[in-house]
């Protein structure tokens, strides 16, 4: 089933009564394109046909001058440099850019993050979550020791949160961080847990540690907010609860005001997250503007050095980087994949790819935990990306409801989250699955403090429940199969080494 939305990353399709996505969820009946954010760059100003690029060097050092020397004479400017992982952000309106600056000496790989000029045109097709009114809110009745809205959260039980919670509720010396469209910290489920000094806004390639930055505007998507309150919303009496209710929870803002998480920002982010001491970090996106990065493209191959270079970063400081997989239903273990929707950000074209050369950044980048959703009924969610060898684990992501309806009191099949403004609502697709992961890797973390990052994985998927694949799958009873699965009870391509186990994660 492929999502028919040519823009944003994550967006799954769902038969009529809903419509999903990774990078952003949305009403029944809407269509789905995602979210968006952010200042003008700061450097370099740009005009009509200046592009940003990626160029990748030796790491460790500074900037050579020979470098720096060849990139004015080839037209560019230097926004930042990261020197720690050899990625230099350059604004330039050359259009030969990239070829010129790929024969210098010292350069390795160099490509345009976008196919679009800067700043990226907007967009106003922006679909929002189901918001819960206030008199739901206020009508919200749940039993001693809940949150209000707590019964309606059917995947606090599906991964044993609830009784995880009785053990602990997480640790304020671990830090999530939600590499997303920016987080609403003044929102009362967020505010207790916020971490100020890990946020940021890197939507140029540039960290804007304004106050504040890192949070969405009234126009921009809410997805970011969403994330955040599912990982961390505080048990305080108020609204939901997180699945880490006691971990810090912070705000990277990568996507643009057009909703476009570009190579430089998620650069940012990943470097940003490694130095401000951040345990885990969630990517509920797709790095634009392709799906799949084939190596074969010089550009694409510079994009995957470059945000791989950035992760790979992040883990070596510390940091479990965790990732949606995605919402159109493809077996990304299979030969070959069509891709509609790339490049996203200009005129996107029908492409054949093979998904083991042409990588969905950062899901499939070396070391990233890869999540698929599940809905109420704990099976595959019908939009979920799937693989076996890709997907890593499964978590509670949302359903259609009529496809998999939850047992009461709950009424919805998708996830209640936070959203700005102090609102609450509710988004599905793998954007919410992935973050249900993130909660339980920062609970392991609260149980193994000392834990490297290569443990807190390896522990999350021993104690994932292993889950065996759904066949035949015919998630709409149509007498269709929609979806293959191969591999065994313990490791297959629709839940990986199985649905994620908070409580395990807290007892073991």
């Amino acid at each position: 089933m492929t999502a028919p939305y040519a823009r944003y990353r994550r967006a799954a399709a769902i038969p009529a009564g809903m419509a999903v996505a990774t990078a952003l969820a949305f009403l029944p009946n809407t269509a789905a394109t995602a979210a968006e954010d952010a200042p003008a760059p700061a450097a370099a100003p740009a005009d009509a046909t200046s592009l940003s690029y990626v160029v990748n060097v030796r790491p460790g050092h500074g900037t050579s001058a020979h470098v720096k020397k060849a990139v004015a004479k080839a037209g560019g400017t230097i926004v930042t440099s990261y020197d720690q992982i050899g990625v230099i952000v350059v604004h330039s309106s050359n259009a030969d850019f990239a070829k010129t600056i790929r024969k210098v000496r010292g350069v390795q790989s160099a490509g345009a993050t976008r196919t679009a000029p800067l700043p990226s045109a907007s967009t106003g097709d922006l679909g929002a979550p189901k918001v819960l009114s206030a008199a739901e809110v206020a009508a919200a009745d749940a039993p001693a020791g809940q949150d209000p809205l707590q019964p309606q959260q059917w995947d606090l039980p599906a991964i044993k949160a609830d009784k995880a919670h009785e053990k602990t509720l997480g640790s304020k010396k671990v830090t999530v961080a939600v590499i997303d469209t920016g987080v609403d910290d003044t929102h009362p489920d967020i505010a207790p847990n916020f971490d100020r000094k890990a946020s940021v806004n890197c939507v140029s390639g540039k960290p804007d540690t304004a106050d504040g930055a890192w949070r969405p505007s009234a126009e921009e998507s809410p997805h970011g907010t969403h994330v955040a309150g599912e990982i961390a919303a505080a048990k305080n009496g108020v609204g939901m609860t997180g699945v880490a209710p006691g971990v810090k929870v912070s705000g990277i803002k990568v996507s643009t005001t057009a909703g476009f998480f570009y190579t430089e920002a998620v650069v940012c982010g990943f470097v940003w997250a490694a130095e401000h001491g951040v345990d885990v970090t969630n990517n509920s996106y797709y790095t634009d503007p392709w799906y799949f990065n084939c190596k074969n493209d010089p550009d694409q191959k510079a994009l995957v050095e470059a945000v791989g270079r950035a992760s790979r970063y992040a883990e070596k400081k510390g940091a479990v980087n965790v990732a949606a997989a995605g919402n159109e239903n493809y077996d990304l273990a299979s030969d070959e994949i069509t891709d509609p929707s790339s490049p996203n950000d200009t005129t996107p074209g029908d492409r054949v790819v093979d998904p083991s050369k042409c990588l969905d950044i950062p899901t499939q980048l070396p070391g990233v935990v890869t999540v698929a959703s599940t809905g109420a009924k704990g099976i595959k969610s019908s939009f979920s990306n799937h693989g076996l060898g890709v997907i890593d684990i499964a978590a509670p992501g949302g359903d259609s409801t009529a496809y998999q309806k939850p047992d009461a009191p709950a009424t919805s099949g998708l996830i209640l989250g936070t959203l700005p403004g102090g609102k609450w609502g509710y988004m599905a697709g793998t954007s919410m699955a992935s973050p249900h992961v993130a909660g339980v890797a920062a609970l392991i973390k609260s149980t193994h403090p000392y834990a490297s990052p290569a443990l807190v994985k390896a522990l999350l998927y021993a104690e994932a429940d292993a889950t065996p694949c759904t066949d035949p799958y015919d998630i709409n009873g149509d007498g269709k199969i929609d979806a293959v699965c191969e591999g065994s009870k313990n490791r297959n391509g629709f839940y990986g080494w199985g649905i994620a186990d908070a409580l395990d994660a807290v007892t073991k």
